[in-house]
């Protein structure tokens, strides 16, 4: 899928999620708020946003400090930094933060608002485990979150979703407690969305991390010309991540990372965060392939 079809396809997974949202603020509105479909719709709209901002205005600090990440100077990272340096200058952006995250499981992650904001953090494990070269497809894949200001989309997705949850919540409690009509219809209708609407918020979310993973990968790859760098970065990646997974940070993260840093396991496609490693390297193998590199 080219670059043009996975935002088609990030944008379709937007509206599907938005228009779920709208039917359940519809349906708390009609069956809770004396039919006032459109008030419920605000209300949560207006809570779910709030808190979104909040989280992410604050969510580089927020995550580098759940992890102990530290911002480092060139002095006190030159490799790191002399790599990333040479990708955000092909890539045209602003030099971002370098962090260094105190961890041995091989791994890599990008956060911040906008470019001017970004930081690219690496753990000491990736240090230790890859090359330069395939330390450079990593980052790169990294800067290219960053120049697609990934983080802003994953924000509007989890606004979305959570608005989603809270409002399915609150039909469940209401059904739970006699809110609302009377009638047993009704309540099995509410009982029935707020069972299936935050599972099918949250495999819309996971659908749109997966894609941005994907098109993180291309551009990475496009960027620096190389994308077997990258292939061969992500099955070590891979493999030392199963062998040696994280013992500590908060799991709702994982997207960040550019492996899956949690689990030494396996999980069904629809329910994982990042596309399967295997079809990931499939993939940049068949463009160096179409660029001649073997």
């Amino acid at each position: 899928m080219g670059v043009l079809g996975a935002g088609a396809r990030t944008l379709f997974l937007f509206v599907f999620m938005f228009a779920l949202f709208m039917i359940i603020g519809w349906l708390v509105g009609t069956y809770f708020m004396g039919g006032n479909w459109l008030l419920g719709l605000v209300i949560f709209i207006l809570i779910a946003g709030l808190m979104n901002a909040v989280s992410y205005f604050y969510s580089s600090k927020i995550i580098l400090w759940s992890y102990k990440a530290k911002i480092v100077s060139e002095q006190e990272a030159p490799r790191l930094y002399r790599i990333v340096k040479q990708i955000s200058d092909l890539a045209g952006l602003p030099m971002p933060k370098i962090a260094i995250v105190p961890s041995q499981t091989p791994n890599a992650f990008a956060t911040g608002r906008n470019p001017k904001n970004a930081v690219v953090a690496a753990t000491e494990g990736i240090m230790r485990l890859l090359d330069d070269q395939e330390l450079q497809g990593v980052l790169a894949h990294e800067m290219a979150h960053v120049k697609d200001r990934d983080i802003l989309v994953m924000s509007i997705a989890a606004t979305l979703a959570g608005a989603i949850s809270f409002a399915a919540r609150w039909a469940l409690w209401g059904s739970i407690l006699g809110g609302g009509r009377k009638d047993e219809g009704s309540a099995i209708i509410m009982i029935v969305v707020a069972i299936t609407a935050p599972i099918a918020a949250m495999l819309v979310q996971l659908a749109i991390s997966r894609s941005r993973e994907y098109k993180a990968d291309k551009e990475g790859a496009m960027l620096i010309g190389k994308p077997l760098y990258l292939a061969r970065a992500l099955g070590k990646l891979e493999k030392e991540n199963k062998r040696n997974p994280m013992k500590s940070g908060n799991p709702a993260s994982s997207s960040l990372w550019i492996v899956n840093p949690f689990s030494g396991g396996s999980f069904v496609a629809i329910f994982s965060t990042h596309p399967p490693i295997q079809e990931r390297i499939s993939r940049l193998q068949k463009m160096a392939n179409q660029m001649g590199q073997y």
